[in-house]
């Protein structure tokens, strides 16, 4: 090869690399910044859980069978519309301590996780004094 060429492949060589690094780089940002995005809107879920529609929304009725997890519990409000996000709410109710308790209810959409766990809660020393 002549000089020229072996010089224009140094320097396409080199742009290449570059440019392959600086993808690498915006890649490498733009999941860093979508890792932080997400990660902060799921610790708002937990600890400011914000409501399905604003006042009055609609009153949905659930009932939760004798023994039901936390998880298939989430999973009903998930599908009925109460919660945004079953995750967050399996974590609330480890976090805050409170268990859902089987039973009849009438739950708004206006109300939040945290509201509806409160709900679900009540009553559980005697409730459990009682079997």
């Amino acid at each position: 090869m002549s000089r020229t060429t072996e010089e224009i492949n140094k320097i396409t060589g080199a742009i290449i690399s570059l440019s392959i690094r600086l993808i690498v780089l915006a890649l490498m940002i733009l999941l860093l910044y979508e890792g932080i995005t997400r990660g902060y809107e799921f610790g708002h879920e937990i600890f400011y859980a914000s409501a399905m529609e604003a006042e009055p929304g609609q009153d949905i009725s659930v009932t939760i069978e004798k023994g039901a997890s936390i998880t298939s519990v989430a999973k009903l409000l998930k599908d009925k519309g109460l919660i945004a996000n079953e995750y967050s709410f399996i974590i609330q109710a480890e976090f805050f301590n409170y268990k859902a308790n089987p039973g009849s209810y009438t739950l708004n959409t206006s109300m939040t996780s945290r509201e509806i766990l409160q709900m679900m809660n009540e009553n559980t020393e005697e409730k459990e004094g009682k079997e």
